[in-house]
């Protein structure tokens, strides 16, 4: 492909043109479209290629900055950091401990109250057993004084005593012997003496019987009505082991002639 020539373009007006050796003019780009440059393997006769013209790169947008790097890290916001973690991780542990304690602790006082009150209860118990217990020994020690007292001054009671003492006998009993302290006895014949003829009781002075008892015998059952025995009966419904002691001589009871 043969090139094609190129355009004279005529000289500016407003006078001749002054003769120059070199050719200033401004060549377009239209002329110079098809032009190429000259390269050595041109003499072979073959055309070089046209390189194709690229179009203009498009402009390409400016990369986005990067951000700064932070900074390193204070040693000191690190280290506070660091307490403040360590703080907050022993309190709540102490706290755990500190609850965990207080239920150990409460449990504990629990069962220690519970056991002192179940002791002062087993305590308060005893000492009320004790007290009732020492209450009826009094009570019996002053009975025991009091019925002294009426043997001394109401000794007529024999009678009384000696009359329930045959009726406890069956009827069918003989052969009745009633046996009393010789200074009851006309305390007896006196108080008693219907009963003992209805039985056909024979009366008998006994210096081995205290005064305000008495024993009746029969040919088939004994009645034991001393006053240590019946005492101790009365005793033993209360609860407790009384003896009574006999009375010594000189006791003070009234003598049936000073009745």
């Amino acid at each position: 492909m043969n090139a094609k020539p190129v355009k004279n373009v005529p000289p500016p007006q407003g006078g001749a043109a002054k003769p120059s050796t070199t050719y200033g003019r401004f060549i377009p780009r239209e002329e110079i479209e098809d032009a190429q440059p000259w390269r050595p393997d041109a003499l072979g006769g073959k055309p070089a290629a046209k390189p194709p013209i690229s179009a203009p790169a498009p402009a390409q947008a400016p990369a986005a900055a990067k951000p700064p790097a932070p900074p390193p890290p204070d040693p000191r916001e690190l280290l506070a950091a660091a307490r403040q973690a360590g703080y907050q991780d022993g309190l709540r542990d102490g706290q755990a401990s500190a609850e965990a304690f207080k239920l150990a602790h409460a449990r504990q006082v629990a069962v220690q109250l519970g056991a002192l009150i179940e002791s002062f209860d087993r305590a308060l118990s005893e000492l009320e057993t004790h007290m009732a217990d020492a209450l009826t020994r009094t009570a019996v020690e002053l009975a025991k004084q009091v019925v002294r007292e009426e043997l001394k001054q109401h000794p007529e009671h024999i009678a009384r005593v000696a009359h329930d003492a045959v009726e406890s006998l069956m009827l069918s009993a003989r052969h009745v012997r009633v046996r009393v302290h010789p200074a009851d006895l006309p305390l007896v014949q006196e108080g008693a003496a219907d009963t003992l003829r209805a039985r056909g009781a024979q009366l008998m002075a006994d210096d081995s019987i205290e005064r305000g008892g008495c024993r009746v015998d029969s040919d088939i059952a004994s009645v034991d009505a001393l006053v240590q025995h019946r005492w101790q009966q009365a005793a033993a419904q209360l609860g407790q082991k009384s003896d009574w002691a006999p009375l010594p001589s000189g006791d003070g009871l009234v003598e049936p002639d000073e009745a």
